[in-house]
């Protein structure tokens, strides 16, 4: 928890371009939401982005915890587009189940790269359900240009130390927000040995104690994340096939 500790108060200490991202009191100072206007034109030649790569057809299989419950994960990256803000955005599935089967959480996210190689995130249609399958709660859902709601980047086109941002802004309901620590980090996680990783820190003022972390490999995306406060979530990559 040490490492934890001074890493939250090393942010707090980091200003990126004029931007606070985290207060020493432990909440977050958030920085101002991005503009609300998108530019289409700046999406015209998309440019992916290694670190999240939108290939139709990928399918990641993740295996993880929380709670001392045990899950998996199957991230979709499919083939059909939503336009949002005159922006086609990629629809991305991402299933989360028990360990019995059962569904806990599904959710469509809405990702676009623009023309220089940044990844925004337009919005979400997330639901979680009981073991019966009954619906339980859609919050969290979000969709940028709809009641205030601010499309965010979910990954820099030049992921360097110590760049932070908004990965998502819909007051109140979603708010996630990454700083990068470090680039070239290595790890190992049941898909293999991987090295020229990026290294984040994402949080939320809606959950202020909870801080993650969270390692993205170049053509693979999100390999491992874990709470490294305020909870115990953890999640690593096990597989990736392409259809």
């Amino acid at each position: 928890m040490k490492v934890t500790k001074l890493a939250v108060l090393a942010v707090a200490a980091a200003t990126v371009g004029g931007i606070s991202a985290v207060s020493t009191s432990g909440g977050t100072a958030a920085p101002p939401a991005p503009q609300a206007a998108v530019n289409p034109g700046q999406f015209s030649a998309p440019q992916q982005n290694p670190y999240f790569p939108l290939k139709p057809g990928a399918v990641s299989r993740y295996r993880g915890s929380e709670d001392g419950h045990l899950y998996r994960e199957r991230v979709v990256v499919t083939g059909r587009t939503k336009r949002i803000q005159g922006v086609a955005t990629t629809v991305v599935s991402d299933i989360v189940r028990r360990a019995d089967g059962s569904v806990a959480e599904k959710t469509h996210d809405w990702y676009a790269p623009d023309n220089d190689g940044n990844v925004w995130y337009f919005g979400e249609a997330t639901a979680t359900y009981d073991r019966r399958g009954h619906l339980q709660s859609r919050e969290g859902s979000w969709r940028a240009g709809r009641d205030g709601a601010v499309a965010g980047k979910i990954m820099p086109a030049d992921p360097r130390p110590t760049l932070a941002y908004r990965q998502e802004y819909y007051r109140r309901h979603a708010e996630d927000q990454a700083w990068i620590v470090q680039r070239n980090a290595s790890t190992t996680v049941p898909y293999g040995h991987l090295d020229h990783v990026v290294r984040s820190l994402e949080w939320t003022r809606l959950e202020k104690p909870v801080v993650s972390l969270k390692l993205y490999a170049p053509g693979l995306g999100i390999v491992r994340e874990r709470d490294m406060s305020g909870g115990d979530e953890s999640f690593v990559l096990v597989s990736v096939r392409h259809r």
